[in-house]
């Protein structure tokens, strides 16, 4: 257990979401599965919490989200959120939109690979849930929509305007945000916003493929990985090379580089420590 933990240990019974931690995969289920697994302010709280805490725990190397029933998640329950927002001032509604931002925040500011396994519908705050992920292994009766003007809302919501244009382009990021329509997974796999497209039999065993190889490998070259494909988003070239450049001189000081040697000298496959 890292020393730089929070006080509180970490709990694996989440009262709104399904977790547990197998061989270094963490798994978060949303629940609700009647509501096509709506989120709620509860739900909101505890994935941003969750999500926090997890790099501080040295048994988890992968984290993967994904809902049971027929949907990943449907974005945010009309009435549970959506009907109680109309009692809200000005003031608790930032409070509530700031809450839903610092759950992309985390994900993406999370040093652990994030896997989306998408069984269903991923609308709303579902699909940017699954946009902020690092991985989205796709159903294929999958199916995204980034439904905010639906509801007479920005499309730009929880960092999506941010996100989605650096994934998909920014012609297809505005059909999407400002239309609001429902894709398929096979135009989510044409035009860049799906990792892999799957048979829906088989995304629990292509998931379960991935969180495995990611957790078996170099968990620290992975980490510093997703950190700088984050921050350099929006630096210069000059000032991107120099963090690599210090990076890397870094972790060629890290066991892991030295295990890739000896093994490479051995001629066998490395044992990666993640250190």
């Amino acid at each position: 257990m890292s020393p730089f933990r929070a006080t509180a240990p970490l709990t694996k019974e989440w009262e709104h979401f399904g977790f547990e931690v197998s061989d270094g995969v963490a798994t978060v289920t949303f629940t609700r599965p009647d509501k096509l697994n709506a989120l709620t302010f509860d739900v909101y709280a505890d994935l941003r919490d969750l999500v926090l805490e997890l790099p501080q725990h040295e048994d988890v190397r992968v984290l993967v989200i994904t809902g049971q029933g027929r949907g990943f998640c449907s974005g945010g329950d009309v009435e549970e959120i959506i009907g109680e927002l109309q009692k809200f001032e000005t003031a608790r509604l930032l409070e509530f939109t700031r809450m839903t931002g610092a759950v992309v925040k985390a994900l993406r500011e999370c040093p652990l690979p994030v896997i989306a396994a998408v069984n269903g519908v991923a609308a709303g705050a579902g699909s940017v849930i699954a946009l902020a992920s690092d991985f989205r292994l796709l159903a294929e009766s999958a199916k995204f929509a980034f439904l905010f003007t639906k509801v007479g809302l920005a499309g730009a919501d929880m960092g999506s305007a941010y996100l989605l244009p650096r994934l998909v382009g920014l012609g297809r990021a505005t059909e999407l945000l400002i239309l609001g329509d429902k894709i398929s997974s096979s135009r989510a796999a044409e035009i860049g916003l799906a990792s892999q497209v799957v048979p829906d039999a088989e995304l629990p065993s292509a998931t379960t493929a991935l969180a495995r190889r990611l957790a078996d490998g170099p968990a620290l070259a992975y980490a510093t990985t997703k950190v700088l494909l984050t921050r350099e988003l929006d630096m210069d070239l000059g000032s991107a090379i120099e963090l690599e450049a210090i990076t890397q001189a870094l972790l060629m000081t890290a066991k892991d580089h030295k295990e890739f040697y000896a093994a490479w000298t051995a001629g066998r496959e490395p044992r990666w420590t993640g250190r």
